[in-house]
């Protein structure tokens, strides 16, 4: 397939985004992509200003007059299905975001029992129960039971960080006592002691009722939006056992073809590898180990081992299950998981992740197209400038046409690295080559049928030819922090 996924979206877009990606679906299509994974386009609790992730009515996708008006962030319901079916005349897939974990900004507050965890460790317990009121009733009154009248209550729910007690307001986190327990559910990550709580009010998943509205949703979700797959946001947050029901009952109920691609995010790829195992193998799962080992290389340069650069990653330990990614909206600039690749290693992590055999590659919006944003960190304003990075077009270019085929690695020098992908019966090949210090040189051999040949650098990057010699091996070049994609010369 070589199928590649675009990022339409970074934290800080602001602007009318279903209209924009239709009318690039084009472009992108012709630059390679097969996959754009868009936004949620659900109502949030901050209305216009909400990402998506601050998720009030999952049936609402800008239809319905709730939070300050009818529009999302990101445009109507109407322009959401016109960007989806305009992506789908391209022969582009789109995989939707959905946030499974919390609900916030309910419309009701209720008395509900809870007690207070140490947030360091939500095991452990440090208060008494006691009776509070908090917002944990949500009746979607401006859609008033269209789609749904599910009604949701604190029996839905197994934590809140927001109550009321003697008119007070007080934050933490806080374990909802209903008829499913006093403690958390146990199929979760253990980071935290219990990391079932992320924010708002904690959706229950013990609740048959809660399960059964869930998957009545993502029926109607998926015939509504015609959506070819879904991202799962924070998935170590959420019950497996209620993931392996709920996936298993879209792909045999609904659609056996639906791409489920979920947000697990671990720096240690064994963790990952377990979490797939448990699933078995239902999800594909984002290489946040790949992201870090590109973060510390962009900062460490010429110190950095590329020749490891795939070492500990879930690509090298499952490559048919993972997405490979450079950066995304939570580790860009002043974000909380903060870990932005330095610009100039950039070009290099896409060509290890777009020229690799077997990387599903997700390029991220501002890499493509730029961005500007400005946020608050600290009291103070700070501009950030996130410039595309200029050659990966022809690095997707190169994708399509070259880097077909066998690879065979050049992974024998810890500044200079290189790959041959050998080509199939409609594509030549390519010989990519990369340093992180200065300019680099590789024998690579490409076997006597390619005797006496000539190849230029696609990327541009260098201006010289190399000629093979007669048994087909030759001295590629890279400049110095550089890239070079090496292809026979016509």
């Amino acid at each position: 397939m070589n199928g590649v996924i675009i990022q339409y979206f970074h934290w800080y877009y602001s602007g009318d985004l279903w209209n924009e990606f239709a009318g690039n679906v084009q472009y992108l299509k012709d630059l390679g992509f097969t996959a754009a994974w868009l936004p949620p386009a659900n109502k949030c609790s901050l209305g216009k200003m909400g990402r998506g992730y601050d998720i009030y009515d999952l049936y609402d996708l800008g239809e319905f007059d709730q939070k300050g008006g009818i529009p999302t962030r990101y445009g109507t319901k109407e322009d959401y299905l016109e960007a989806i079916n305009k992506a789908h005349e391209a022969g582009i897939q789109v995989y939707t975001d959905i946030v499974l974990n919390h609900r916030m900004g309910g419309d009701e507050e209720e008395k509900i029992t809870v007690h207070e965890v140490n947030e360091e460790n939500r095991n452990e317990i440090i208060s008494d129960p006691f009776e509070v009121t908090a917002c944990t009733k949500f009746t979607f009154p401006g859609r008033q039971g269209k789609y749904s009248d599910f009604i949701w209550d604190y029996r839905c729910f197994s934590g809140i960080d927001a109550i009321h007690k003697d008119s007070e307001k007080k934050t933490g986190i806080f374990k909802i006592h209903n008829e499913y327990g006093t403690d958390w559910p146990d199929t979760v990550s253990h980071q935290f002691g219990n990391y079932d709580y992320l924010m708002g009010a904690d959706v229950e998943y013990r609740n048959p009722h809660v399960v059964q509205e869930m998957k009545n949703w993502i029926k109607w979700y998926l015939e509504s939006t015609k959506a070819d797959g879904i991202r799962l946001d924070a998935l170590k947050h959420i019950s497996s056992d209620f993931l392996k029901e709920w996936i298993t009952y879209i792909k045999i109920e609904l659609n056996p073809d639906c791409y489920v691609l979920g947000e697990f995010w671990k720096d240690e790829a064994e963790k990952i590898n377990y979490f797939s195992d448990k699933m078995d193998d239902l999800i594909s799962c984002f290489d946040a180990p790949l992201h870090y080992n590109f973060f510390e290389a962009s900062k460490e340069k010429e110190q950095y081992n590329l020749s490891e650069i795939l070492k500990g990653s879930f690509l090298e330990k499952k490559p048919v299950f993972s997405v490979s990614f450079v950066e995304n909206h939570d580790t860009q600039k002043l974000q909380a998981l903060e870990s932005a690749v330095k610009d100039w290693f950039k070009p290099l992590a896409y060509a290890i992740i777009l020229l690799s055999e077997d990387a599903y590659p997700c390029v991220f919006y501002p890499d493509l197209f730029g961005a500007e944003y400005t946020d608050v960190k600290e009291g103070e304003k700070i501009k950030i400038i996130m410039p595309k990075v200029e050659v990966l077009p022809k690095l997707l270019e190169a994708r399509q046409h070259f880097a077909r085929g066998e690879q065979i690695d050049y992974f024998d020098h810890p500044n200079c690295i290189a790959w041959i992908r050998k080509g199939d019966n409609k594509h030549n090949g390519c010989v990519v080559i990369l340093s992180n210090h200065k300019e680099g040189y590789k024998e690579i051999d490409l076997g006597k049928e390619n005797a006496y040949s000539e190849y230029r650098d696609f990327l541009n990057q260098r201006d010289d030819i190399i000629t093979t010699n007669e048994n087909g091996k030759g001295i590629f070049s890279v400049n110095s922090g550089s890239v070079s994609v090496w292809i026979k010369k016509r």
